[in-house]
């Protein structure tokens, strides 16, 4: 944005209030180019669509996964005071928050363009704080910019069609002239993050399924109570839960980010999870291109990373899960990491503060290795019970066709971002 002519809508939408943006928050889905074929509110759009801009692109792709600065971290757990707690994945704090500052997510979108993916999961602050805390959005969304990389030519080949898009969203999903933005988490990674978590704070796995406590796990009765446990399925099911909140907090921040700029979108999850990652097993529906496996066991493929774009913390990736654990330990301590005393912050002595947290160390990660990999050996994959890979919520970008509102509803139902929309943004 740095050396293009702003239209005036940009000034609008820097006044527009969050007041205004949470009451007026709502699912608008009538496109320019739309059709309803049939029913109640069938109608045809007399406009071609129009694609956004790449400015109205960057911003609601900031949105949803923008880097805000450095972030603030847990000052202190009780189990290890004095030592700073420890738990988080990434230094680098986003637009929306993330369980205990795992943030294992990356943010996906596509448009008639391109797929793309925004690599900034564990970027550097994105822009300094003023001294009234504020940022420079123009700063942030040009850094933004420069994290952004493209993966396939067009838009993301899923056609809006059952099974693979949701019966109600056949008709306007994924459509020309509009914008896809899904946020993707690295579940895999973000359970080993649960269970270094877990040993923290004094607990370790049982297997509830099989009926019996992981093998070997009594030879670190040194460190931890091996008798105080969480069950394999409670651990992964929590993680699904805190990875699908910030999944969906991503997207929520986009639609606020739509209400102000005056665009039509909504936030769902009807689009199928393993047909958008890759796993449709048809040739013409590739989606993402996420590398995949298949068992008996399991209901579902298993999704575990696009290479050398988002590789879940697990096999194949990695030969094994100690592997995936020193990866993980590496990401918390090593350079960038949010532990380590060369990583710049927003305190008046950074290396101080980052240096006070306690380094897992060799037994730790023998303890939390050999849970992991139990789990591994014995479902075939990690996690167990859920997928590696994991998506949800999608939030959909578009410029509204209001005449299909004037036409059904009383006034009222877009805001005044959306009235003067077209002509503030393009004049």
């Amino acid at each position: 944005m740095a050396n293009q002519q702003l239209p005036p809508g940009f000034q609008d939408m820097m006044e527009f209030s969050l007041v205004e943006a949470l009451l007026g928050r709502r699912s608008r889905r009538f496109f320019l180019g739309a059709e309803i074929p049939d029913g109640v509110f069938a109608y045809k759009s007399r406009h071609e669509p129009v694609p956004l801009s790449e400015l109205e692109k960057l911003l609601v792709v900031t949105a949803c996964g923008g880097n805000t600065g450095w972030h603030n971290m847990i000052y202190r757990a009780q189990r290890y005071a004095p030592h700073l707690s420890n738990y988080a994945g990434s230094a680098g704090g986003r637009t929306f928050p993330s369980a205990a500052g795992f943030h294992t997510s990356m943010t996906f979108f596509t448009d008639d363009e391109g797929v793309y993916v925004l690599d900034n999961r564990d970027a550097p602050s994105a822009a300094n704080r003023a001294e009234d805390g504020t940022l420079d959005l123009n700063e942030v969304v040009n850094t933004l910019k420069g994290n952004v990389r493209k993966l396939q030519h067009g838009r993301l080949r899923l056609p809006p069609e059952v099974p693979y898009v949701e019966a109600h969203n056949t008709w306007v999903a994924n459509k020309p002239g509009t914008l896809l933005v899904f946020p993707v988490a690295d579940l895999a990674q973000h359970v080993l993050l649960g269970l270094c978590y877990m040993l923290q704070n004094g607990m370790v796995l049982t297997d509830d399924i099989n009926k019996r406590p992981i093998p070997g796990i009594e030879r670190f009765r040194d460190i931890v109570d091996v008798k105080n446990n969480w069950t394999i399925t409670f651990l992964e099911q929590i993680s699904m839960a805190e990875v699908t909140a910030e999944l969906s907090t991503s997207c929520y921040a986009g639609a606020l980010m739509l209400q102000a700029i005056g665009l039509g979108g909504w936030m769902f999850d009807g689009i199928d999870l393993f047909s958008m990652l890759g796993t449709s097993g048809v040739p013409e529906v590739p989606g993402l291109g996420f590398r995949y496996d298949t068992d008996p066991r399991w209901p579902y493929p298993n999704p575990t990373g696009l290479a050398g774009v988002m590789e879940g913390f697990c096999p194949p990736h990695f030969p094994d899960m100690r592997a995936a654990v020193d990866a993980v330990c590496k990401r918390k301590f090593g350079k960038g990491g949010p532990f380590n005393e060369g990583t710049p912050g927003n305190w008046k002595e950074s290396g101080k503060v980052r240096g006070a947290a306690q380094v897992h160390d060799e037994r730790f990660r023998e303890c939390v290795a050999l849970q992991a990999q139990y789990v591994y050996d014995t479902f075939g994959k990690f996690p167990g019970t859920v997928p590696s890979i994991f998506l949800l919520m999608y939030l959909q970008a578009h410029h509204l066709d209001l005449e299909f509102y004037d036409t059904f509803y009383r006034p009222g139902a877009y805001l005044r971002t959306h009235t003067e929309h077209m002509a503030r943004w393009h004049p």
